[in-house]
């Protein structure tokens, strides 16, 4: 029977995926235990996160003094990120939420013997979606944060996330090349509303 190989590996790879730990997308509002220093911001943790659209470094980076000065960022800036920041705090954790109550639903299914292929994959779809609709979530408010730049502060903050990774010999891509940047500049989120 084909079905048994396919079936196999999708429970295999779901079974996988709910029991890694669960972790916020990069750049997402900082978690307890990071490893970020919340009164003066900066590079913080997460670095084990897995990679996706990132605008600066882990966490509320510009609140970090050394990155103020070198950015030039004004308090009216920061103070347009923290908005945009706790604005999306709410929608985020609903999302993760949804993400992992689609993950816990699927769970019985797993375990049924002999397991429903169709209402397996029809939860898998329903998980997808969920993590989907977090990642879109998650993209627009780092976007939105990342058009708070200007076009200078937005080159000067990839050149000092370049030095960052090469001073810790990191790199996020494959053959240790760093990862090129997101497409667009300060003002390229326009149409994700």
């Amino acid at each position: 029977m084909r079905l048994k190989p396919v079936l196999s590996t999708v429970l295999f790879v779901t079974l996988s995926a709910t029991l890694l730990p669960a972790q916020p997308p990069a750049g997402g509002p900082p978690q307890p235990g990071s490893g970020m220093d919340r009164s003066r911001g900066g590079w913080g943790g997460g670095e084990g996160m897995r990679g996706g659209l990132r605008i600066g470094p882990p966490g509320i980076w510009w609140h970090n003094a050394d990155l103020i000065q070198k950015l030039a960022l004004t308090p009216d800036q920061q103070k347009k990120m923290d908005d945009i920041l706790q604005q999306s705090k709410l929608q985020l954790i609903d999302l993760r939420a949804n993400v992992e109550k689609q993950e816990v639903l699927m769970e019985p299914m797993l375990a049924a013997n002999p397991p429903d292929t169709n209402k397996i994959l029809a939860q898998i779809d329903q998980a997808a979606q969920a993590r989907a609709e977090l990642e879109k979530a998650n993209a627009k408010m780092l976007l939105g944060i990342r058009n708070v730049l200007t076009p200078d502060q937005w080159t000067k903050l990839q050149a000092e996330q370049r030095e960052h990774r090469r001073m810790r010999g990191g790199s996020n891509g494959p053959g240790g090349q760093s990862a090129p940047p997101p497409p667009g500049g300060p003002g390229g989120g326009e149409g994700m509303e």
